[in-house]
């Protein structure tokens, strides 16, 4: 039996670039630009998953809807949804295929877990294959596979998944497979259920395909008219930002998952591979502050219910930085030494041991996110201002103390910058909410927290700003090391964007974090860990934004064309970018990243010249450069590759 070598196996995983996403508000399926489902964990986001092909290509599974022979391929969405189209072309035709998912307790029933294909032939006539390789597990169990009146069903020890389809499918070894060819006009359905079998019937999969269209497009801002909050060049890559948080927010419970996979690597090869299917604090509260800017109030209530009833089972002394989705505590780091890991980047983690950090900056973003919150009308005082008032109580006793900081550096704790700022605003949030709002003062009276206001901000100002660097610092032990964090001491209001010593820091940051093309290094010196990594796509867009603060929009306009360029084409961030190569590194799509596009949009929209809403949008480089992507068909795979298990 022939084997590839691993460059060569490596070379069979797609770019990150080249994949979109399609989602229900509790999981978020992963699918190329060549018609597969590479990644798809069910029944939630953080369970494990069913298809995983972005993680091992050999065993990790897939779906597959896609030509037989050699063909081109481009992905657009649906106008205001995430209902995602791939166009393929062959030289005898043309057809699009549609994904989407259904929203249980929306658009369909409670628990109605599926995706949804449609096939419809545009152009000539076009040969086309399914190919259907489930495997449960985190592919640690083949499935049975059995043929069944509309379909295939793939069952397992404690789950069973369906495929329905107007064709017939040959089964061997876990697998399933089926050919069909499309004319112009012609439609082809097939449907993906986990737990359920879901009836071939086109005229219900036509009445989904509306609800879901209608659903998104009640949902999304509707940016109509000069009072748009994005309107402006930006505008495409922000709404796609709004849709694609949307997507990662949990219906059940509220919470947001910081990206839908886990262990994709920050640099190729590398071990930096970590878990992001979890509720971040810091990650989620910008999120939904963001989102709550764009009147999505619900969304912003609905989070930081949830976020604060899960944080107050115990003190704040024992506030984690994330939990799981339904508030679980306990989120063990596992490897999964069977798969390969994307491009062979291991290990492949499950869990995350940055729950168990110290990371003091989150008390400081959950104080703001919910005084920001409360202020836009969310009723959260009444069941949870006695443990606000005791977060920002604990910060008044901690607030000097080392910590990892937002990095989550997994060496000896400093004393952050950036921690302390985030400090610093607990307690002045806090003490506004007591002054403004029912929540009751601390034990020996709010005086004790404006001491200690003063405290942290003398602090700062003496040990976190390097005069002679000119630039506030990673932290004052290492008052000689940049950090791009400190870009958001405006963003809470510690100091004016036009501050000397802000101003200084972003001519700073320019000069040693940042590339020509605006790309952004997140911080200097060693964070405990081994290997490299790339540059990070938020701090980008925070220095955007300190450059809006400072006045100087032209600039920051220049900086958001370059950094929006390194979006896929659908719009989609990762995590960082590779700044030799353009490419996508890390989780993807990245809450963060998408957050840091979406503020910097609502910031450039509010301060930029009101001409600028009719400029053109800035369009990601991958569209200005853009030729339809050649894949080899399934016949020419079949050929190349062992497909045994």
């Amino acid at each position: 039996m022939e084997t590839t070598n691993q460059a060569d196996q490596n070379d069979a995983y797609k770019p990150l670039e080249e994949y979109g996403v399609v989602g229900n508000l509790e999981t978020v399926a992963l699918v190329g630009r060549d018609g597969a489902i590479d990644w798809c964990c069910l029944p939630r986001i953080d369970s494990p998953s069913v298809f995983a092909r972005l993680l091992d290509n050999q065993r990790g599974g897939h779906l597959t809807v896609a030509p037989a022979r050699s063909f081109e391929a481009v992905q657009t969405y649906l106008d205001r949804t995430n209902v995602l189209e791939t166009r393929f072309r062959t030289p005898n035709g043309q057809a699009t295929m549609a994904d989407f998912m259904p929203i249980p307790g929306e658009t369909a029933p409670e628990n109605h877990q599926a995706i949804y294909r449609r096939v419809t032939g545009e152009e000539g006539s076009i040969d086309l294959v399914a190919d259907f390789e489930p495997r449960f597990d985190y592919a640690r169990t083949l499935p049975a596979v059995e043929p069944t009146e509309d379909g295939v069903t793939a069952s397992g020890e404690n789950e069973s998944v369906s495929l329905s389809g107007s064709v017939p499918f040959d089964v061997s070894n876990g697998s399933a497979n089926a050919s069909f060819s499309l004319g112009k006009g012609e439609t082809r359905w097939f449907v993906f259920s986990y737990e359920q079998d879901v009836p071939h019937r086109p005229d219900d999969h036509r009445d989904q395909f509306e609800s879901v269209v209608e659903y998104w497009r009640d949902w999304v801002h509707p940016c109509s008219g000069p009072s748009c909050p994005i309107a402006g060049p930006w505008h495409d890559l922000a709404r796609r930002s709004e849709l694609i948080l949307k997507l990662l927010i949990q219906r059940e419970t509220g919470t947001i998952a910081a990206a839908p996979t886990t262990s994709l690597p920050e640099v190729i090869g590398g071990v930096r591979n970590w878990d992001y299917r979890f509720n971040w604090i810091r990650d989620s509260a910008f999120t939904v502050q963001s989102l709550a800017e764009l009147g999505h109030l619900d969304e912003a209530e609905a989070y930081f219910d949830a976020c604060l009833t899960h944080c107050s089972q115990r003190p704040p002394a024992e506030m984690q930085p994330l939990y799981g989705l339904y508030g679980q505590t306990d989120l063990d780091e596992w490897t999964l030494d069977h798969l390969g890991g994307y491009r062979d980047s291991k290990p492949v983690r499950i869990g995350n041991e940055a729950a168990d950090q110290r990371q003091l900056d989150v008390y400081g973003e959950l104080v703001v996110g919910v005084h920001e919150a409360v202020n836009y009308g969310a009723d959260l005082l009444a069941d949870h201002g006695d443990f606000l008032r005791d977060v920002v109580d604990h910060v008044h006793d901690v607030w000097d103390e080392p910590d990892v900081g937002i990095w989550e550096i997994r060496g000896d704790p400093e004393q952050f910058v950036y921690s302390k700022v985030m400090c610093w605003a607990a307690l002045d949030r806090g003490i506004d909410l007591v002054e403004t709002t029912d929540v009751d003062p601390p034990a020996g009276g709010i005086d004790r927290w404006r001491e200690a206001r003063s405290d942290v901000r003398e602090a700062i100002l003496d040990r976190g700003y390097n005069q002679e660097l000119g630039s506030f610092v990673r932290s004052f032990e290492r008052n000689d090391e940049l950090d791009a964090a400190v870009l958001r001491i405006p963003a809470v209001d510690f100091l004016p964007g036009d501050d000397p010593r802000m101003e200084r820091t972003i001519e700073t940051v320019l000069d040693r974090l940042t590339t020509s093309e605006g790309l952004v290094k997140r911080l200097e010196g060693d964070d405990g860990l081994p290997g490299d990594e790339g540059q990070f796509v938020v701090c980008s867009f925070w220095l955007i934004n300190a450059l809006v603060e400072a006045g100087r929009v032209e600039k920051a306009m220049s900086l958001f064309k370059d950094v929006s360029g390194f979006a896929n084409a659908l719009g989609l961030l990762a995590e960082e970018i590779d700044a030799e190569t353009g490419r996508q590194l890390g989780n993807v799509p990245q809450a963060f990243s998408q957050i840091g596009a979406l503020t910097s949009a609502l910031l450039l929209t509010e301060h930029a010249a009101p001409d600028q809403s009719t400029l053109e949008q800035y369009p990601p480089r991958r569209i200005r450069e853009q030729s339809p992507t050649t894949y080899p068909g399934h016949e020419e795979r079949s050929n190349d590759n062992d497909h045994d298990r």
